[in-house]
């Protein structure tokens, strides 16, 4: 469990990868199952930058089973995440560099021109991007 925990909290960064509406679903999916166990736990605990998950790490033995179901989802959640990150970035590199290399990263601008480009972009990173991204 703690692994998981510290496996959550250092992928928290990925969240900026993730649109806003599954950012925000897995992290309300969290807090609403470890309501209980973070008043009873973490009250004393100002939200922001991992500490939340850090207190949890903490009483890890005495959090419920609900709340350590949801830890461990959204630890595996970002997960997957990261490694499709991972996947797309390798995929994807030379495609990047020589179509998106002027575009900023973030709030998926660098899929978009990836899309924009898809007639030119490598088969490599088109099947990358299939596997990856839903529809």
């Amino acid at each position: 469990m703690k692994t998981l925990l510290i496996a959550a909290v250092a992928t928290t960064s990925l969240f900026t990868a993730v649109g806003a509406s599954a950012q925000d679903s897995l992290m309300d999916y969290v807090l609403k199952s470890c309501e209980t166990d973070i008043k009873q736990y973490c009250s004393q605990v100002t939200p922001g930058e991992g500490r939340l998950l850090h207190c949890a790490a903490a009483h890890e033995d005495k959090l419920s089973g609900q709340c350590s179901y949801a830890l461990y989802k959204a630890a595996s959640l970002l997960e997957q995440l990261s490694a499709a990150i991972v996947y797309v970035a390798t995929e994807c590199k030379a495609d990047i560099e020589k179509f998106c290399s002027d575009v900023q990263a973030g709030e998926g601008r660098i899929l978009s021109c990836l899309e924009a480009n898809q007639a030119e972009v490598s088969d490599g990173c088109k099947q990358a991007v299939k596997d990856t991204v839903a529809d």
